[in-house]
């Protein structure tokens, strides 16, 4: 089995268990304040833009 889902899956799953083996919380490895700026920035863009997921360039409704 094998598929852009499954992979990523599997790759989020080896990170946990490798942060688990390191005895630290998988959130460790990730610079969670950065994240979360990041996330609300584009959280503020999402609400400003209309609250449309996909939006086209240049005009067109979709990509």
């Amino acid at each position: 089995m094998c598929g852009p889902k499954f992979c990523s899956m599997k790759i989020t799953q080896e990170v946990r268990d490798f942060a688990r083996l390191q005895n630290q919380n998988a959130d460790a490895f990730v610079a969670a304040d950065t994240a979360e700026a990041g996330m609300k920035e584009m959280s503020e863009i999402y609400n400003e833009t209309g609250r449309e997921l996909y939006m086209g360039a240049g005009g067109r409704e979709h990509d």
